[in-house]
């Protein structure tokens, strides 16, 4: 296998971009050169096949759609109430947005992982563990609610994400007088996310 971690980025780069275009059908090494823009037959040397490109896919859209770490940490000098929690969950919706071709092929890695069981391993092993790391970091940096309140949480942005990014037209207009996506953010969070407040002492 070729060793250029460069190139090898890039490739992944095209191969996510191919993903979220074309589909996991037509996620070809041919495709991933052209989208690349690098001679025919280079992916075939950085990739052992179509299961090991997904893989990287997997592993580069990880470091894509992770939080900035700047953001985060000015995030976390604010109070740990609902408040913080919509500030987290509109960064989460702007992230996926400035990267919709990354938020796309993630999908796109969902429905294929239905169809390959050796995919479908290891993709669920990869996204139990962001959902087990957000409960986490939930927990341990003090947020309003549970697990429960995260994993509801994490349901409905998913749901959000996918119609605002596939088909937004849905959500236009469906409660009169909130924006699409941010109001709708923020609605999320009031109705799932317990007030400080109201939580037991």
């Amino acid at each position: 296998m070729a060793g250029n971690p460069e190139r090898r980025a890039a490739l992944v780069d095209a191969g996510v971009e191919v993903l979220a275009r074309e589909g996991a059908r037509g996620l070809t090494f041919r495709a991933v050169d052209s989208a690349a823009s690098v001679p025919v037959g280079t992916a075939s040397n950085y990739f052992t096949g179509r299961d090991d490109l997904l893989r990287q896919i997997d592993a580069r859209l990880h470091v894509r759609l992770a939080p900035d770490p700047e953001v985060l940490g000015a995030l976390l000098a604010r109070p740990r109430d609902r408040s913080l929690v919509t500030a987290f969950m509109h960064d989460l919706m702007a992230r996926a947005t400035r990267d919709r071709s990354g938020y796309l092929a993630l999908l796109e890695m969902r429905l294929e992982a239905t169809r390959r069981p050796e995919l479908r391993a290891s993709f669920t092993t990869s996204v139990r563990g962001d959902l087990d790391q957000g409960m986490d970091f939930h927990r341990e940096t003090g947020l309003p609610g549970g697990d429960e309140t995260v994993v509801v949480l994490y349901l409905a942005m998913l749901g959000l994400i996918l119609e605002h990014l596939t088909l937004p037209d849905v959500l236009d207009g469906v409660l009169p007088g909130v924006g699409v996506p941010e109001g709708l953010v923020e609605r999320i969070v009031a109705t799932v996310v317990p007030d400080s407040a109201e939580e037991p002492a």
